[in-house]
């Protein structure tokens, strides 16, 4: 089963308040979605450490309902 854009920005957002989350719809489907992300907690991590704490967020859905995610992160400016 798909998700949809905006369950994937709550769960983003429960798990970081402060972000800043911005989902798109890569096709249409439900199943492929393209996400920024902009987070103070981001600060002084890595590129990695940041995307780990997306994936985190999503509480095992990357992979099951929420087949492919692009994902960009950052911390505010």
């Amino acid at each position: 089963m798909a998700m949809k854009a905006h369950d994937i920005e709550t769960l983003i957002k429960t798990a970081l308040p402060d972000a800043r989350v911005v989902i798109r719809d890569l096709a249409g489907d439900g199943d492929h979605y393209a996400a920024e992300v902009v987070s103070e907690s981001f600060r002084g991590k890595s590129r990695v450490q940041q995307h780990q704490m997306v994936y985190q967020a999503l509480k095992g859905n990357m992979g099951g309902a929420l087949h492919a995610l692009a994902l960009q992160t950052s911390a505010p400016e």
